[in-house]
């Protein structure tokens, strides 16, 4: 067989979507196996929870190739590209590479349906992490850090045996497949913690104290924020970096973990793309991560007037979120995405008013023409932010004529 593009590759992911999410662990057990189990090749840091998961895992690979490791990070979502999923060092993994590392896994996958029943396939998400397994173990990497993708009990990154496990926050997330409580959810998240591991918690609310306890993991509170010139969340969710860091390797280089934090970069997180006006893409997608955001933006504004450029999913507390960041705003264009699920502009428009957005806002289906719209109301003087959905991000960030994100 002759070796696959990365088009290719990326192609037969994107077809994938058509058999959507499948819960469950044996399909990837399997998998890995027709792989020869290459996650058994690294030890690994898992990072679950609802917020700041791909700033903690790049943080967290950052500092430990400070220390001599040779990490690789597997992170979920991408923006323009998969391989920006799969990471080895600072960089992306190569597109042939990547290629390579996909085309090996659907070869195994093909193996493993055989001995499936008919209406069963193996998923885009499996097939990815697979993939990332693979390509980690063949670039020789000592330490892998692993973002969760959905949940943790059923996640398709539950076969990993990490000694360290990060849960950098709670909320409210994903209820029709995690439950409905914060309990509930917690407990999906923390399924993911084996015996005698350590756990390093980032905030997590009272009522879901009784599940972190539950696991018998050995507890590392991190309430402090690290001491580093970033935005105001990602230095708390660098702070959860460096304990996981020191918690795998028993001590740290305080002055390597600083200027490895100081060097991440987060596509997406607080990104800022232009200066005149100041343009900030940030992924904030529910109400806990509009309020990170809102917490940040006063320190990067210095008075500056803001305008906000906003989509929003259909399954997220849109009225939280434009209640949460509207009262910053001197002015708003309200947007949609490429992701078939985006509300429209008209709907969210309506949902400020009902929270008590009383400025009169714009209306712009086109992601581009929405935030140029925005950057215009703004004026060279003033500040914009587009924020509400990685997917709108994605779409801002990605250039024209390029392929879409996965809506998985």
């Amino acid at each position: 067989m002759s070796a696959w593009s990365l088009e290719r590759a990326e192609d037969h992911l994107l077809s994938l979507e058509l058999f959507g999410m499948r819960f469950g662990l044996e399909r990837m057990r399997r998998l890995l196996t027709a792989l020869g189990s290459p996650q058994s090749a690294f030890r690994s840091i898992h990072v679950v929870g609802t917020n700041g998961k791909s700033s903690t895992t790049r943080f967290a690979a950052a500092m430990l190739e400070a220390h001599g490791v040779r990490a690789g990070g597997y992170l979920s979502p991408h923006l323009q590209s998969f391989v920006e999923r799969i990471r080895v060092g600072d960089a992306d993994l190569a597109p042939e590479a990547f290629a390579a590392a996909v085309q090996r896994a659907v070869e195994a996958a093909r193996k493993v349906e055989r001995g499936l029943e008919d209406s069963e396939r193996v998923t885009q998400f499996e097939l990815l992490t697979a993939a990332a397994f693979s390509a980690l173990a063949e670039a020789g990497v000592e330490v892998a850090v692993v973002e969760a993708g959905l949940g943790g009990r059923w996640d398709a990154t539950n076969v990993l045996d990490a000694p360290v496990v990060v849960l950098t926050s709670i909320g409210l997330e994903h209820t029709r497949w995690l439950g409905p409580t914060l309990t509930d959810i917690a407990r999906e998240k923390l399924a993911v913690v084996r015996p005698a591991a350590t756990l390093i918690c980032g905030p997590v609310p009272a009522e879901a104290m009784d599940e972190v306890r539950a696991t018998e993991a050995r507890l590392v509170g991190v309430t402090v924020p690290l001491g580093a010139p970033l935005p105001g969340y990602q230095r708390s969710n660098a702070a959860l970096a460096r304990a996981a860091v020191l918690a795998l390797l028993g001590s740290v280089d305080e002055g390597a973990v600083l200027r490895a934090a100081s060097a991440v970069t987060v596509p997406g997180r607080f990104q800022r793309v232009a200066s005149s006006p100041l343009t900030i893409l940030d992924g904030a997608h529910n109400t806990a991560g509009m309020v990170a955001l809102a917490d940040a933006l006063p320190g990067a504004l210095g008075g500056r007037e803001l305008v906000a450029c906003l989509s929003v999913l259909d399954d997220k507390d849109a009225a939280g979120m434009l209640r949460t960041l509207l009262p910053l705003c001197a002015g708003a264009v309200f947007t949609s995405s490429s992701h078939p699920r985006a509300l429209s502009p008209a709907t969210l428009a309506s949902l400020a008013g009902q929270v008590g957005w009383a400025v009169e806002a714009l209306h712009e289906r086109d992601p581009r023409r929405a935030l140029q719209r925005a950057q215009a109301a703004a004026g060279p003087a003033g500040a914009v932010v587009a924020a509400g959905s990685i997917y709108l991000v994605a779409d801002l960030l990605r250039m024209p004529g390029t392929r879409r994100v996965s809506a998985l």
